[in-house]
């Protein structure tokens, strides 16, 4: 996921020591925690005014990142005021913070939809002042009964791996994970190991993202977009970062 950002004021997040809805105490330094029952945290910001290009066909809106009933949405609707032929809007969040090797987990819940992404990942690049370096969970709405991985090192990816979970991601909360770490990238679904790599692993400190965007010139991959249902919501009940001493 390529993207550039403008800052938005939030409020609190909990860092903590961990990575998981526990007592502050129990939790290792550098860690992150994110309830979304707690409303916007402070150390996280929205994309706002401004367009990717390339396959995303939307604008980035603040207003498309909502709290509600104790969960974060992601929304894509109809552009109220579209601009250079963009007539779509979407939601991204992202930490204002880098983080390196260590465990990345989200309780999300997918848009099941032709032509849309649903996401978490981590990435840095150019508007960073940095190399081109991502590692990504996509839940593609034309079958939310599947996750794509990927991963970018200086620029390079073409390394997308489909797996199949055996349930809709669109239909419940589950937990997607990956283990970021000096040799090799771990995702995980539900807490169980379903994919690892070793070649040419990410090294660049990264930005914690999430956005929901739907796509123009990439019918072969997401499927044509289907806007007969807008707006579409991507559900976040949690995030969480444990880094490793590597």
């Amino acid at each position: 996921m390529k993207t550039a950002f403008l800052a938005a004021a939030l409020v609190p997040v909990l860092f903590f020591s961990s990575c998981s809805a526990q007592p502050a105490e129990s939790m290792p330094e550098g860690s992150v925690y994110v309830d979304f029952k707690n409303g916007k945290p402070e150390d996280f910001e929205c994309a706002d005014g401004w367009c990717n290009g390339s396959m995303f066909n939307v604008t980035w809106h603040a207003d498309n990142v909502t709290y509600e009933n104790g969960k974060m949405q992601l929304i894509i609707d109809n552009d109220p005021a579209p601009s250079g032929g963009v007539p779509y809007s979407g939601g991204e969040f992202r930490s204002k913070d880098f983080y390196g090797y260590g465990r990345y987990e989200v309780s999300m819940k997918a848009i099941k939809n032709d032509g849309v992404v649903s996401s978490f990942f981590t990435y840095t690049g150019s508007s960073d002042n940095n190399p081109w370096d991502e590692i990504d969970v996509e839940i593609l709405g034309k079958d939310t009964t599947k996750v794509q991985f990927n991963y970018f090192t200086d620029g390079q990816g073409n390394h997308e791996y489909l797996y199949d979970l055996g349930f809709d991601s669109a239909a419940n909360f589950h937990t997607y994970a990956f283990e970021w770490h000096k040799d090799r990238i771990i995702w995980f679904v539900d807490g169980a190991e379903v994919h690892s790599v070793t070649e040419n692993i990410p090294v660049t400190e990264s930005k914690i993202m999430m956005n929901a965007w739907c796509g123009t010139g990439v019918d072969g991959w997401l499927n044509a977009f289907d806007d007969s249902q807008l707006p579409l919501t991507a559900e976040y009940q949690w995030i969480k970062f444990t880094p490793f001493d590597e």
